[in-house]
């Protein structure tokens, strides 16, 4: 089911299975207006799993759970239409008059307003993610459900858009369920972290760390440790 909860995703018992393996067992989550939750977890513990039934792209799921109408997914890959210009891609499915327009201020907005009339093709990965990010925030979404959005970029424009995440989140004030398996992006961009284990939620932790994050900041590596003991990596060499 989907409605407009009191805050942006309310979620109970919510169980997903696949020919005879749980996947999804009971999870509970709920994200309060302008909130970043980050969700980790070993590969195959059901991550993107539980962003699908929350995007409404799984009908299959039991349990209760209701999130905005006013939400947008960015995947890892970008998905932009090859045959279609980029300032196109970003307006798709927008309607009004001033849909151009629209397309023009965000474009502006991820650094990309020199773009709008360049072909899909012609992007850098990290320039298509951005457009990717463009056609989520033309829509004005209470909600972004992200997953994954950065794994497939190189560790310098990976940096640089987690940075213009943080930019985005100021400036529009947008809830978002952060799916992703890097420990530093998770700490360095969320106010909640939650840990899916088993088909549930075995942890969660609260981010009490000020804004511009870094990853030398008084606490971070405390926190960092801690996760990465909640998800059974070696914290450094000498534990390999």
């Amino acid at each position: 089911m989907a409605s407009r909860p009191e805050g942006v995703v309310a979620a109970a018992g919510v169980r997903r299975v696949f020919g005879g393996t749980t996947v999804l067992d009971g999870v509970d989550l709920r994200i309060e207006q302008g909130e970043v939750v980050a969700l980790l977890g070993a590969s195959g513990s059901g991550k993107s799993t539980l962003l699908r039934i929350l995007a409404g792209l799984d009908g299959e799921a039991s349990g209760e759970f209701t999130t905005s109408e006013s939400k947008a997914v960015v995947f890892q890959e970008h998905r932009l239409l090859p045959w279609k210009r980029v300032a196109d891609n970003v307006a798709l499915g927008v309607r009004g008059r001033d849909a151009k327009e629209r397309a023009a201020t965000v474009l502006d907005e991820v650094g990309l307003a020199d773009r709008g009339a360049a072909w899909p093709s012609e992007l850098s990965g990290g320039q298509a993610q951005r457009v990717a990010f463009a056609r989520a925030l033309i829509r004005e979404p209470d909600l972004l459900l992200l997953d994954e959005p950065f794994g497939a970029l190189d560790a310098l424009t990976r940096l640089r858009m987690q940075s213009l995440f943080g930019r985005l989140r100021s400036k529009h004030g947008f809830a978002a369920l952060l799916v992703t398996h890097d420990v530093d992006e998770a700490l360095l961009l969320s106010d909640r972290l939650l840990v899916l284990d088993e088909g549930r939620i075995a942890e969660e932790i609260k981010v009490d760390l000020g804004h511009p994050r870094a990853v030398d900041a008084p606490g971070f590596g405390d926190l960092r440790r801690h996760l990465l003991g909640l998800l059974h990596v070696p914290a450094g060499p000498e534990e390999l």
